[in-house]
């Protein structure tokens, strides 16, 4: 699949929290770029200010124009029927991964898919960011509510540093998230090397979390790692895309 039909679904998730479902119709391309990334800091030589200058490969860090996280404003997106998103998502074998930067569980069997325009999307990884990449409405989300999902997870998340963990099964759905109303707009890869083309699909649904698992997944990555979202980037007149849909029948897709 070619870098410029590749497609994120990104749930965004409270208390300064995001965890970002990353699926592909038939690999990965950008999951290796996305295990090297970057400072998160702005300030440090290699920061995300600096991004473009560290390495060529990373040039459009800084020279693309449509670059993401946004920020994401209903009464400024374009109200259209872009269809209902069609899912089916099951538990599968995964492991825990510490790669540093971040957290990741890592589906080893079928978690499921996702249907978009079309193209069938099989889940391969979820990871989180702290604080959330995109913003809804000028909001990152704060919650005093403890995750179930993440609760799980907790224990192997305290132990794991800079290695991979098999953790059995792991249903997908315990993320939660509906596929009837979205935001669509084409961006980039939130790290380096910043990668265009990315058509992002935004669920504008908050999950909250408490705010010591926050500080779990804080504690767990390297240090000046524990803000690893990058900054707002500039929007830059592209046309962004809010989808109201009710499913025709129930969402479940068979190939």
């Amino acid at each position: 699949m070619e870098p410029t039909a590749r497609r994120h679904l990104h749930p965004t998730v409270g208390a300064l929290l995001a965890a970002a479902l990353l699926l592909s119709a038939i690999a990965v391309p950008g999951a290796t770029a996305q295990d090297e990334t970057g400072h998160y800091d702005p300030a440090v030589e290699n920061g995300t200010d600096h991004w473009g200058e560290v390495k060529p490969e990373w040039a459009t860090c800084s020279e693309g124009r449509w670059q993401s996280p946004i920020a994401l404003y209903g009464h400024r997106a374009i109200q259209r029927d872009l269809g209902y998103l069609n899912y089916s998502y099951q538990p599968a074998e995964a492991s825990i991964v510490n790669r540093g930067h971040d957290i990741m569980v890592k589906f080893k069997g079928d978690a499921g898919r996702l249907v978009i325009d079309g193209t069938v999307y099989h889940l391969k990884q979820l990871h989180w960011h702290t604080p959330s990449e995109h913003t809804l409405d000028g909001i990152r989300g704060a919650g005093l509510v403890e995750d179930p999902f993440l609760r799980r997870l907790e224990p192997i998340i305290r132990r794991l540093r800079d290695r991979e963990e098999p953790i059995g099964k792991v249903d997908p759905k315990g993320i939660g998230f509906t596929g009837g109303v979205y935001y669509r707009f084409t961006g980039s890869l939130t790290t380096s090397p910043c990668a265009e083309g990315i058509v992002w699909t935004v669920i504008p649904t908050f999950r909250f979390v408490a705010f010591y698992q926050r500080d779990v997944l804080r504690e767990a990555v390297d240090d000046g790692f524990e803000m690893n979202a990058r900054p707002l980037q500039d929007v830059n007149h592209r046309t962004i895309w809010f989808s109201i849909t009710c499913p025709a029948e129930p969402h479940v897709y068979v190939e």
